[in-house]
């Protein structure tokens, strides 16, 4: 994963399902097909990853969530 800079088109962020309306949440911007931008709902911040990485990030947390 990588920090993006200021160069960045317009994102649409959207608050992860499991944030159930509360302020401490992962967002993701999905509109752009060569990353995914991924930021904390309370800083500006945000961090890239490839779609490969994050497919296997997500099943890897699903996984461990499935598994116990």
């Amino acid at each position: 994963m990588s920090p993006i800079g200021s160069g960045v088109p317009h994102l649409d962020w959207h608050k992860s399902t499991y944030s159930q309306g509360l302020e401490q949440c992962v967002e993701i911007a999905d509109n752009i097909p060569s990353r995914i931008p991924i930021r904390d709902s309370k800083r500006s911040h945000m961090i890239t990853a490839q779609p490969e990485s994050w497919v296997a990030f997500i099943a890897a947390l699903r996984a461990s969530t499935l598994s116990g």
